[in-house]
């Protein structure tokens, strides 16, 4: 690749994470607490909030896995931008303004204040670095391959940009700083996907090489072709956990933390919902363009790269490259910036404020949280983008969904049976990442039904993790927390009757 085929792309990344540095540098003159850093003194308006939610949880995945998906695998791929809009579905109804309303700055800090016991926080502090983690690999993995395709730079040079870009904003201002910039981010995602795309499909009509779009390819267009049983097990494993999964996201949760009261965070969630839907719609648009240009399956994880260049020649399919590379850059550098304030808001708390000033530990904690999964990226490459951050889905499901919805709607959850339900469902999950991740799965490699079952566990592990909550929590009624109903009623009651909010920080 010559270096002016190469120049639209370098400048898009390049004004992408100017863009972040910047915002990062202000931050660092407004942001001063540990308010500030984790959840912006819980002062952001629920439609800036949106933007910010909106542009931090459409991922590498949203942004350039569900297009290759889709043309690799075919129309069961639409199940993941599905769940992950309907996941927000269920946590407006259920979730979002009760957990505002804890006070809580993150999710162990909720899970400590619901039980009362240590042992439960410290156990949800692992799984969120470990969800937190597991999610982080993807976005710099597509960093590397995005990089690696438009600029033709080295596969380490994506890993290495994002991570310190991320590393500084994040530094600088913490949860302030970020939200301006996630919220522009959103837009310019929304841009770099929806421009290209009218763009491409006007040259496809005037292309008499062309092929279809692909409506006529049963393959393409019909779920479930040939698929049987494990086919539709994996669909409904695989709706399960992005269905549930969305609320023990700790990117996603800390986001209603932000809000300044529960009616904000419901407002916040409704408007998510229709920005993320329609994001969603446009990723088909390129896996159709795709089928019809003959890009193969093999090429699929870089077909949102590849196909500007083969329906344009010269300047023009360059600098359709350049905004769908920024827009992919700015994806790497949203999500990873939620996701750094997630585990460093739990790393700060609960390991490093031990021994630092509160705003040193926040920044040790950054450089812990990004160092450690960057340096698994670049030993560990060539995970598939969409299906490994499924799997994170499939482990929050397990996890802190239970721990939640019980928490919140359930007066007889007690400390044990949190304990006993988090770590049943976060092994069954935990291990099927680990034997997915070893055998190759990842890249659509089965020898049989433990490869399926272990490939998307959420329809069993969920399950398994609610049941266990439930039975072992009335085994132990007696250690229901004693404040458990004056808990609830905080977390149900409207902000007009102005309880009292014990806890409110």
């Amino acid at each position: 690749m010559s270096d002016l085929t190469a120049l639209p792309g370098l400048i898009a990344v390049i004004l992408v994470s100017l863009l972040t540095l910047l915002v990062g540098t202000w931050g660092m003159r407004v942001s001063r607490t540990t308010s500030d850093f984790l959840v912006a003194s819980r002062t952001v308006r629920p439609t800036l909030n949106a933007f910010a939610v909106s542009g931090e949880y459409l991922s590498a995945a949203s942004f350039l896995g569900i297009a290759g998906l889709l043309l690799a695998y075919g129309a069961d791929m639409l199940w993941y931008p599905v769940g992950w809009t309907a996941g927000y579905l269920l946590l407006l109804v259920l979730v979002a303004a009760p957990l505002r309303r804890s006070g809580a700055y993150t999710l162990p800090d909720f899970a400590e204040a619901r039980l009362e016991s240590r042992t439960v926080r410290s156990i949800c502090s692992v799984f969120v670095v470990a969800i937190g983690w597991l999610y982080l690999l993807p976005q710099f993995e597509g960093a590397g391959f995005t990089l690696a395709t438009a600029l033709g730079a080295p596969r380490w040079v994506g890993p290495v940009a994002v991570g310190l870009v991320v590393l500084i904003g994040v530094g600088g201002g913490g949860m302030r700083s970020i939200t301006l910039v996630q919220a522009f981010q959103y837009w310019l995602k929304l841009t770099a996907l929806l421009v290209p795309a009218a763009v491409l499909l006007v040259v496809w009509t005037r292309d008499e090489t062309a092929g279809s779009l692909g409506a006529g390819d049963p393959s393409w267009s019909m779920p479930l072709v040939g698929s049987g049983g494990a086919g539709l097990y994996t669909t409904y494993s695989l709706i399960l956990a992005t269905f549930l999964g969305t609320m023990g996201l700790p990117h996603v949760v800390v986001r209603f933390y932000t809000n300044p009261d529960g009616g904000a965070a419901r407002r916040t969630t409704l408007t998510v919902l229709a920005l993320v839907g329609g994001f969603y719609l446009i990723p088909p648009v390129y896996a159709a363009l795709g089928h019809a240009y003959g890009v193969g399956s093999g090429d699929s994880s870089t077909l949102m790269l590849d196909l500007p260049r083969l329906a344009l020649d010269g300047l023009g399919g360059e600098l359709l490259t350049g905004l769908i590379t920024a827009g992919a850059f700015a994806a790497f550098l949203s999500t990873s910036s939620g996701l750094v304030i997630a585990v460093a808001g739990v790393l700060s708390q609960d390991v490093t404020s031990r021994r630092l000033p509160e705003i040193a530990s926040f920044r040790v904690a950054a450089a812990i949280a990004v160092l450690i999964p960057m340096g698994a990226s670049l030993a560990l490459p060539n995970f598939g983008v969409a299906q490994s951050v499924g799997l994170a889905f499939a482990v929050a499901a397990s996890t802190f969904c239970p721990l939640l919805l019980l928490g919140i709607w359930w007066r007889g959850l007690t400390p044990t049976g949190a304990i006993a339900g988090m770590l049943t469902g976060g092994a069954g999950s935990v291990v099927a990442v680990g034997w997915t991740l070893s055998h190759g799965a990842l890249d659509g490699v089965t020898d049989g039904w433990a490869d399926v079952l272990l490939g998307q566990p959420a329809a069993w592990s969920v399950p398994l993790a609610f049941a266990t909550m439930i039975l072992v929590s009335r085994a132990t009624a007696s250690s229901t927390p004693r404040h458990a109903n004056r808990f609830l009623a905080r977390l149900h009651a409207p902000e007009s009757l102005d309880l009292e909010r014990s806890g409110e920080r």
